[in-house]
């Protein structure tokens, strides 16, 4: 689950990391008295949405008038961004964020991700902070600071140290530093975090480091244990198919592809796209049905797959363990059925009660092909397309 800026930056703040001042509005007016609310003559009204490359793609304006904090709002309220991490729709953009100008003195960039692979947190640093991060990190890797934390060990002074002379930091200033990477680890912990990013950790005219930006991604898995954080939830930002299908306990990935797949398990899921691919075909989506599952998720799941406008053809393919292959073949049949089903439907079943499942669906009357096996499905439901 993403945070907003502004979340995060709240988030931060709990913390004691250094954050911008600023507020959130929803329209021209509400913009103007944060405005005013913040004093000075210089604002930024940032675009709230869960996306990088705001600035690139015109969602970060500068104002130095009222009028043109309200022009700025009015122009991004109820539009939609589109950055590199977005796709072609992009996002709305129901809120902004108003914030006071900072005089900044140069632009770092700090972040803290899960490395699996290591089984710790990574660090990342660079002196080279702002808007053409990645950039950086491909063409001049030398400017930026890596170190990973064992977490049995915790975040240790020396750590933070090799971070701040990695970013050119005086001596006051690793003080404060050191400071808010620990605060940071802490929140990235306490918090369930899998990614933090300060893109940019400014350090301003008076030698002291801010947080001007600030994303938080938090394991979707933890949610149970932060009901606070689940409150900052904004469903506008997410996919309409993966918020759908998580109401109904599936797990779903939209695709750019034709062929529609519905699996139970995320590694027979993996499998089976691969194998259309194989074959010459594009999977549209990425659905795990489960172990546990039930005619009513299996209707669900057939009614997700298909709001996608693109799904010409799908494929079933169902490993019968903990549920029984003839009770999936009655979902199946029943959603069919219930959803109309006008595209081809290939069908691979194996496990538990197997043959009564193919007998259920080859008796049903209903345009169902049958497949022998993983490969003979996917090469009929890629023929089906052709």
């Amino acid at each position: 689950m993403n945070l907003h800026e502004y979340q995060a930056k709240q988030l931060f703040a709990s913390y004691d990391i250094p954050v911008s001042k600023g507020y959130i509005a929803d329209t021209p007016e509400g913009a103007i008295e944060v405005a005013k609310r913040l004093g000075g003559n210089l604002w930024v009204v940032k675009a709230q949405v869960h996306a990088g490359g705001r600035g690139k793609a015109g969602g970060v304006k500068l104002a130095r008038s009222f009028d043109e904090v309200a022009a700025a709002t009015k122009d991004l309220i109820g539009g939609r961004l589109i950055t590199k991490q977005t796709d072609s729709a992009g996002l709305p953009i129901n809120i902004v964020f108003v914030e006071a100008g900072s005089d900044i003195a140069s632009e770092l960039y700090l972040s803290m991700v899960v490395d699996r692979a290591a089984e710790q947190v990574g660090f990342m640093a660079s002196i080279a902070g702002g808007m053409d991060i990645e950039e950086v990190a491909e063409a001049t890797p030398e400017k930026i600071v890596t170190l990973s934390v064992n977490p049995a060990a915790g975040f240790q002074p020396w750590q933070a140290r090799k971070l701040g002379y990695g970013l050119g930091l005086n001596p006051d200033q690793m003080k404060e530093f050191a400071v808010i990477a620990a605060n940071l680890y802490r929140m990235f912990f306490e918090c369930d975090c899998e990614m933090v990013e300060i893109n940019p950790l400014i350090i301003n005219t008076e030698g002291k480091l801010l947080a001007l930006d600030a994303k938080v991604g938090i394991e979707g898995n933890s949610l149970f244990r932060h009901p606070d954080l689940v409150a900052m939830r904004d469903t506008t930002q997410e996919d309409a198919r993966e918020l759908a299908a998580s109401e109904h306990d599936l797990n779903y990935v939209s695709l750019d592809g034709n062929i529609a797949c519905m699996v139970n398990g995320a590694g027979l899921a993996m499998a089976t796209m691969d194998l259309i691919k194989l074959h010459g075909g594009n999977p549209a989506n990425f659905l795990d049905v489960g172990g546990g599952a039930t005619p009513e998720r299996v209707a669900a799941a057939f009614k997700l797959i298909l709001s996608n406008e693109s799904v010409e053809a799908i494929l079933v393919n169902i490993f019968g363990g903990i549920v029984r292959c003839d009770v999936i073949a009655e979902g199946i049949i029943s959603a069919v059925k219930e959803v109309q089903v006008s595209v081809p439907v290939v069908v691979r079943l194996e496990g538990t009660n197997v043959e009564k499942g193919r007998a259920m669906l080859a008796e049903s009357g209903l345009a169902i092909t049958a497949a022998d096996d993983l490969t003979d499905a996917a090469k009929k439901v890629v023929a089906s397309v052709a």
